[in-house]
Order: C-alpha cells, then structure tokens, then sequence
C-alpha cells in the first residue's frame, strides 16, 4: 500500500542532505562542546557557527538564538521569564493558541496570579486587532503579548508586523510561537522587531527534538532547566550536536528554496481546493485556510456537512495520513479546541479534516486523496 503523507504540519520528513548531516556528525562529531580538549572544542566551534548561521536567516546575531529540544520548550522558556524575570504581570493572547502557551499560560496563572486577558477573534479566528489595542491600554502594567504566527489548525497568519507597532507603541514585550512559519515564510527581526520567537526544526524537514528560542538582546534569561552552564547558561544540558546541524541545514534548504516551493505548495493547495468544491457538495473550509492571503499555503482544513465518525481510520486504512485537528491532540477526545472556539457548536461537531502540504506531494497524490473521499463520504 502507498502512503499519501499530508500531516507536514504535525511534522515533516527528513531532506536527504539533513540525513546526510545528522549521519555525519554521529560518525564524526562525537566530543562534548563544554569539553576543552579538541575533540570537544570540534564539536563547539560547529554548534557556534549553526547558531551563526541560523541567526543570519533572520537578520539576528547569533547570541540572540538560544537552543532547545523543540518550540514547546522555547515558549516554556520565554513565557516563564517574561513573569519571573521581565516583571510582566498581564499576558495578552487568544484562545487558539498552541497548547505550549495556553497551558503555560494556565500554569503560570496559578503559580503567580498573573493576568490573563484573550484578544477577540472573529468567526474565521482572524484576531481583532482593535480590541487587542484596547487590551494594551487598559492599564499600565508591564504586559507581553503571546499570539502565534501562523494558526497550526487553520493556518491562519498573524500580522507580525501590525502587532509589533501595537507593542512598541505601548511599551509592551511580543512573543510569537512561529513554529508553523519558519522555513516556510521569512522573518526579517530588524524590519519586524519582535522580542521573541521559537521554532522547532521538524516543521521544516529537519529532525524532532530539536529547536531554538529567539530571544532579543538585552534581557536576561534564566533557564528553566538547571545543572550546567551550556547556552550561556540559558539552558543546562550538553548540546545535541547532531541535530542542531541538521537543523541548520534544514533551515538553510528551505530558506534558499523558499520562494520556488511556497509557490509550488500553493499551486497543489489550490489545485485540491477546486477538486473538494467540484466534487463534494456542502463543503466549508475552516478559518482563513482557504484564502491565499491570509492562510498559509501549507495548510487546508476542511469541514464536511457532517459527522463520519470514521473517516480518519477508514482514510488511513487507504495509506493517506491526515489529522483531525493539531496532532499534539491525537490521543484526545476533546477534539479541536480551535474549531470549538471559532464555531458554532452545530458546526464543530461536523467532522473536520487539516490537510497540510509539503514540497513532496504532487498531483496525483491530490487526485487519489479526492477519489478515495469520494467513495467514503458519498
């Protein structure tokens, strides 16, 4: 049986030249970089020039990347230190972020009585950014604002730039969870001065367990995980060389291709938009997934007129990979807190399919996804 992978936004296969990396540094990298003989300053002088590399990418300096075991850490990181480090005592978001805030979020709440304030959201799950700027001026508490990039179930995309201003204007820190952007749209730090931002390099075809936390000069962060000095005493743990070099390759790919294959992505995306239209009555798309401007081209979720309990077994009994909502949930009942947040509750019981692309489909997969619904829901 052939296998149709359309989950890349749970995570994405690895390039052969990542592997080809990875492959290199386990055979040939293996010094500990807090050693200071040369086999471990080796493996140091690599990891500092992939923190140099991946720091160009953005228009950063390479003190300003810190590296974690994913984006779920980096924003654990950043969101600690903004309440127990920054003096941030209000954090502004939306109900739809990635659980790697909202439960931080939560957690911190209890922890520290802070305030927690969510942003309106209009029934596409597009933030208010009126009501966001009210929420800035409500009082003079040092506040952060935590809104995710792009919308890992609805692919929604954040206007960075606007919320930066709002920020600035208001004397406000931002953190962005990206994790869904990076390696697929740029990031320019100097033009879009963003405190902080994550990414987790198996979002763009690098490997799992890897990621970094872009942390802007100036403030000081304090780990959250004790024991050593590494990351400049960020982040205690000997570094996982192997996988920061994949990453680093990884990213250097997308970035360079980025533009060829966003078009590529988004003529496939478009493509299977106009094939569930021809062919399935009653169809909806949640969010702003459909449009090619406010969505990204990496993802479709897809609302059929109503519920069929087993589509997503009988679909993988066909090869074809999808998730029902964000993969972190997979082993959940309680179904997409995004969906349940944006619509109503006769429509979030509808079964809902994310499709996510990448630059390793084709059309025919597409085509064979289409007729393998057909003979399912029809």
């Amino acid at each position: 049986m052939k296998t149709i992978y359309l989950d890349n936004a749970a995570t994405t296969p690895l390039l052969p030249e990542v592997i080809d990396a990875i492959s290199s540094a386990l055979a040939n990298v293996y010094g500990n970089p807090s050693s200071i003989h040369h086999v471990g300053r080796k493996a140091k002088s690599l990891v500092e020039t992939s923190r140099k590399n991946i720091a160009k990418h953005f228009n950063a300096s390479s003190q300003e990347i810190i590296f974690t075991a994913g984006g779920s850490e980096a924003d654990n990181l950043i969101l600690r230190n903004a309440v127990t480090n920054l003096g941030v005592t209000t954090i502004i978001s939306s109900k739809i972020e990635h659980h790697a805030v909202l439960h931080t979020m939560e957690h911190l709440r209890n922890e520290f009585d802070i305030v927690v304030n969510y942003v309106d959201l209009d029934e596409s799950g597009t933030v208010n950014y009126a009501h966001l700027e009210q929420l800035l001026q409500v009082s003079d508490e040092k506040k952060l604002v935590s809104l995710m990039y792009v919308n890992n179930e609805i692919g929604n995309v954040l206007n960075l730039e606007k919320v930066s201003e709002l920020c600035i204007a208001n004397n406000a820190l931002f953190h962005s969870d990206t994790v869904q952007g990076i390696g697929h749209f740029n990031i320019d730090v100097k033009q879009t001065p963003i405190d902080f931002f994550v990414a987790s390099a198996h979002k763009f075809h690098g490997p799992k367990g890897v990621g970094f936390a872009y942390i802007k000069r100036g403030f000081g962060i304090h780990p959250i995980l004790h024991g050593g000095e590494q990351e400049r005493g960020a982040r205690a743990g000997t570094e996982n060389v192997h996988s920061i070099l994949g990453m680093e390759k990884a990213l250097e790919i997308s970035c360079t291709n980025m533009k060829k294959e966003s078009a590529y992505i988004q003529k496939l995306k478009n493509y299977f938009i106009d094939e569930l239209k021809q062919n399935f009555e009653g169809i909806e798309f949640n969010g702003q997934s459909e449009s090619e401007t406010e969505s990204s081209y990496t993802i479709l979720n897809v609302r059929f007129p109503k519920e069929y309990a087993m589509l997503l077994f009988n679909l993988d009994l066909k090869g074809i990979a999808v998730s029902g909502g964000s993969a972190c949930q997979s082993g959940s009942n309680m179904g997409s807190h995004v969906l349940h947040e944006i619509l109503p509750e006769k429509e979030a019981i509808k079964t809902s399919v994310r499709f996510s692309f990448s630059k390793f489909n084709n059309i025919e997969e597409l085509d064979y996804v289409v007729s393998s619904l057909k003979k399912l829901i029809n």
